[in-house]
């Protein structure tokens, strides 16, 4: 198949969450299978056109994308993803909306651009009009989150009758049902449909905003989330549906909404071959890891003693992360015997309580808030356990990072969470993993309590550390799962409606 993937992010071009490293990663998976792939991103002024050998795409010239009651022009480049042999990566330019110093937020204010709306509207109508110029005769598109979505809408309403575009088949990606991409239906006909089309009920209504999530998720012929338990989960409860449980009902009812599991890329993530990480290691030798422990210790300020068992943190500093149970009980956790080692930005309130504890309990919690991804592999590497007490996670990957690097996760069994972690069972020595269900620190802490517990039987410890070692969570089956939902969506498309 022919298969355009569209995203506001990928690694290694542009990268600002988890989106990033599944799409990249998922692009090369689907490659690999003997698919031809195009890689849709904004052509953003932080992408290092040199790096990546970034050039115009000779066949076409300027393109004229209409947008409302205007046309913008975009430009198209072009470059190959690094290790995704067969992938070509398609970079959207137009100066005045991708030609910031940032790619969601503004740098000098900190706050996300105004015209966003605008800027992925433009994006997605520019995917259908550059696969137009360029003959890509595509057979799926394939759009992950909010940023893309309108694409769907262009497609079904404004290309259905363009033989240049054709009808292929729309699969639309849930990576985190919190971010909507509302916005005022005033603003709709800047984007090129009706004020009128936003009434209650409607595709575009949506708690009386227009969503471009929900509307990608009405138009496409498939939508899959990035974890099984979490399509069960918003399509059942208000809780994590967000007011969209009822629309998602019915994708599923009908059998067109499927969990597929994120998977990793253990070219980037795999102490064996990691080149950012102190010391390698691997299930086989475990050796190296004690040397990145000692590292990660001594980088962070902590005690350097070794029998000290070390929880790591790399995250997004937010209340769907938890860590407002850890703010609730953390002072507990230092008083089980355990040191704390956090990596990330956010909320400036867990930046303040972050920088507090670490005050309070020197040489025993370390907090780094800032993007470094060298520091995440050491942390990675270097902890012993790994704290994940999400209020919901669609998929997370950390976790499955953690397996692979020996660090031993805790976390609360929703979403993804459930999907790869076994809670350990010290009477049978089954288990990959903690867990606790309830979203309560209480809950949470004498999980860890249990984890410290383990930690200190060595034997055990270290069967279990090695047992997470040797699961694979590797992009094959999950981009297997994706060729097959691929099939269906563009049947779907050709009959006029999916099953």
């Amino acid at each position: 198949m022919r298969i355009a993937i569209a995203a506001a992010e990928a690694a290694p071009f542009a990268r600002v969450g988890g989106l990033s490293d599944v799409v990249g990663a998922l692009s090369k998976a689907v490659s690999a299978l003997g698919h031809e792939v195009f890689l849709f991103l904004p052509n953003y002024a932080a992408i290092d056109g040199s790096a990546h050998t970034v050039e115009p795409v000779a066949a076409v010239g300027p393109i004229e994308v209409p947008i409302g009651e205007r046309t913008e022009e975009v430009r198209v480049f072009t470059t190959e993803l690094p290790g995704g042999e067969g992938v070509t990566v398609l970079l959207v330019g137009h100066e005045g909306y991708f030609g910031r110093p940032g790619i969601y937020i503004d740098p000098d204010t900190g706050q996300g651009y105004e015209d966003e709306v605008e800027r992925y509207a433009l994006f997605s109508r520019a995917i259908l009009e550059v696969s137009r110029a360029m003959k890509l005769d595509l057979d799926v598109i394939h759009l992950n989150d909010h940023h893309t979505a309108l694409a769907a809408v262009y497609l079904k309403e404004l290309y259905s009758d363009d033989a240049a575009v054709g009808r292929p088949g729309v699969v639309f990606s849930i990576h985190n049902l919190g971010y909507m991409g509302l916005f005022d239906p005033e603003l709709l006909p800047r984007i090129g449909f009706p004020r009128e089309a936003c009434t209650y009920g409607s595709a575009f209504e949506y708690r009386g905003k227009v969503s471009t999530l929900k509307l990608g998720i009405e138009y496409a012929d498939f939508v899959n989330t990035v974890s099984e338990q979490y399509a069960r989960e918003i399509s059942s409860s208000a809780e994590f549906g967000l007011g969209l449980e009822g629309v998602l009902a019915e994708k599923r009812d009908a059998g067109r909404l499927v969990g597929i599991l994120n998977g990793v890329d253990y070219d980037v993530w795999d102490p064996s071959i990691d080149p950012l990480i102190p010391a390698r290691y691997s299930v086989r030798n475990v050796r190296g890891k004690r040397k990145c422990k000692k590292a990660l210790l001594k980088r962070s300020g902590l005690q350097g003693d070794l029998g000290v068992p070390l929880i790591g943190m790399v995250s997004r500093l937010a209340d769907q992360k938890g860590f407002d149970l850890l703010r609730e009980v953390a002072d507990d956790v230092v008083d089980l015997g355990a040191s704390l080692v956090v990596l990330g930005t956010g909320q400036k309130e867990y930046h303040d309580f972050l920088t507090d504890l670490a005050e309070r309990h020197p040489g025993r919690v370390a907090a780094h808030l800032a993007f470094d991804n060298r520091l995440a592999h050491w942390i990675e590497a270097g902890s012993d356990m790994f704290l994940m007490p999400s209020r919901y996670e669609p998929c997370g990957l950390n976790q499955m990072y953690s397996l692979r690097y020996g660090t031993v996760p805790i976390v609360r069994a929703t979403g993804g969470l459930v999907d790869t972690v076994v809670d350990y069972d010290p009477a049978t020595g089954e288990g990959t993993g903690f867990a606790f269900n309830d979203y309560d620190a209480r809950a949470m802490l004498a999980t860890i309590e249990r984890a410290v517990a383990a930690f200190r039987t060595e034997d055990a410890w270290a069967v279990l550390v090695r047992r997470g070692m040797e699961q694979d969570f590797g992009w094959a089956a999950s981009a297997a799962k994706y060729i097959d939902l691929y099939g269906r969506a563009r049947e779907a498309s050709r009959v006029g409606a999916a099953p």
